[in-house]
């Protein structure tokens, strides 16, 4: 059997990371509900408020845990799997990583344990600062990835030097203030909050139902619903600016979301559902909302949303453009050390230069792009196309269950300042329900975000068939099959933890006994 390497490759690194991430929200957003918890503990001094800052802690500290063991196998594979990728961008993409590992990572940990282990031993207002620093630690941590990660989707202030043949930072500040990476954080970050915000509210739904520690839970859902509520919000307002920041700079993402094939009149419509058929170029069945694609993706009503085909010939053209700076580059790098550059080599590359990773989507087809023949081109423009299909029912079903989020806890709000929240059961029954939900919203913005960047590993820079390393089909099989065992386990591990710490449940602080009747003396004639 033929293997592919790349498609391999992929495989594994997905597999880490969606493992990974199933770890990620839930640090994200009870660190910050644990900070709540506990400022409204030192500010009131009712020890009911620290009872629930321990028992979510312990939670915290299982999937924290967990997180920490995924998540350090993913920096190992860019040197092992992604061997080109790093010595191609290692300049730009290594420091952000290093920054997290060195500084946000350290100081999540750190702060992570003096919380455990602080609550006897400092004041509290210094455990306060403790858990308001384990919050922002793990914030922090986030931040340089997603800052990573978004100048893979949108490389800025960094230029391709001939001589080195590597992506090297021009502006760290642009790479710091990229507004793909600022809008992926806020995003990402909300709908973390979002996940812990449902875990919390289910969990104490869930208590409710059993008729135990009643006071905890309503106090418990009571900050759930209210932080649930304004964070499902944020998700659905940051990620109409992501989709606006696509139509800027992921045009086929945002086309391949839509199954838009041709180019509407604008405003677009928004199809609501239908079937893609990319062999067919149409999307049967398909139901439209008028007008509002082209306001979520342009913010106007005379801009055009480019549509898959004409992005294809749009591809076409920029790999043509990419042969000449890639010739370009070749007669600079064959020009003997000492002698002059041909000022036409350094023109054409100058002028075409941000085309040349257009030509490297021809190595699929052709050692060199100079050679590769107009079927060839057409193939490679072609494979600008990301899969439709994957991509268009993501990124609906993310959007229906963000919208149901924003139901689930404004009902829940509503109730919590009504003081009824045990009065309906099948309320209680749905949020118990409604617990693994943000999950498959925040798995499937993954793939909307990682699958919807396809050809490339860096867009429009690097294609992700020349990123890998030259591995064995062997190889890549067996650490696939081993780590989708190792994190099934841990996976496994983790349910069982946190199943058993919720069916103990908090140790609740016992009330302190009433002070006893003074004794009556009686005098005796």
């Amino acid at each position: 059997m033929d293997f592919d390497i790349v498609a391999l490759s992929r495989l594994q690194f997905a597999l880490t990371a969606l493992y990974h991430f199933i770890f990620v929200p839930l640090t994200l957003g009870l660190s910050v509900i644990l900070a709540i918890m506990e400022t409204v503990y030192v500010m009131t001094n009712r020890p009911i408020w620290r009872d629930m800052t321990k028992f979510w802690g312990v939670l915290f500290g299982i999937n924290f845990a967990m997180g920490v063991a995924t998540g350090i196998v993913m920096e190992f594979q860019f040197g092992m799997n992604w061997s080109y990728y790093s010595h191609y961008v290692g300049d730009i993409f290594g420091a952000p990583l290093a920054i997290e590992g060195l500084m946000a990572f350290f100081l999540e940990a750190t702060f992570v344990g003096l919380f455990f282990f602080g609550w006897d031993k400092l004041s509290k207002r210094g455990h306060l600062v403790t858990t308001w620093l384990v919050a922002i630690g793990s914030n922090f941590s986030a931040l340089w990835i997603l800052i990573a990660n978004g100048w893979m989707q949108n490389p800025v202030g960094a230029a391709f030097n001939p001589q080195t043949m590597r992506m090297e930072v021009s502006d760290f500040g642009a790479v710091l203030t990229n507004p793909v990476a600022q809008a992926k954080f806020v995003h990402t970050v909300s709908a973390g909050y979002t996940a812990a915000a449902v875990f919390v509210l289910g969990i104490s739904a869930w208590y409710l139902l059993k008729g135990r520690h009643v006071q905890l839970a309503k106090r418990s859902m009571t900050v759930a619903a209210s932080f649930g509520l304004a964070a499902s919000l944020s998700v659905v307002v940051l990620g109409d600016e992501s989709g606006y920041l696509s139509s800027e700079h992921q045009k086929m993402k945002l086309a391949a979301i839509e199954a838009m094939w041709t180019t509407e009149p604008a405003p677009a419509a928004f199809t609501a559902f239908g079937f893609p058929d990319e062999k067919a170029r149409e999307t049967h069945y398909a139901v439209h909302i008028p007008m509002v694609m082209g306001l979520i993706g342009t913010r106007s009503l005379t801009t055009e949303i480019p549509g898959i085909e004409q992005l294809v010939e749009r591809g076409e053209l920029l790999i043509r453009d990419g042969i000449k700076a890639y010739d370009a580059l070749q007669t600079i790098r064959g020009v003997a050390p000492g002698s002059p550059v041909p000022q036409e080599a350094k023109d054409m590359f100058e002028s075409k230069g941000q085309s040349m990773g257009y030509a490297l989507l021809l190595k699929r087809y052709v050692d060199d792009p100079r050679q590769a023949t107009p079927e060839q081109i057409r193939k490679a423009a072609l494979d600008t196309v990301p899969p439709v299909a994957p991509l268009f029912w993501s990124f609906r079903v993310m959007v229906g269950l963000g919208m149901f989020f924003i139901l689930l806890m404004g009902t829940f709000f509503v109730l919590s300042t009504r003081r009824t929240l045990d009065k309906h059961r099948w309320l209680l029954k749905l949020a118990v329900f409604a617990i693994p939900l943000p999950w498959v919203a925040i798995e499937a913005g993954w793939i909307v975000a990682e699958v919807g960047r396809q050809p490339w590993v860096i867009e429009g820079v690097l294609p992700t068939a020349v990123a890998v390393s030259n591995l064995g089909a062997t190889t890549l099989l067996l650490t696939i099959a081993g780590f989708a065992a190792i994190y099934t386990v841990l996976l496994i591990i983790e349910m069982k933890l946190l199943l058993k710490a919720i069916r103990k449940g908090p140790e609740e602080t016992a009330p302190a006994p009433a002070p006893a009747a003074p004794a009556i003396r009686t005098q005796h004639a």
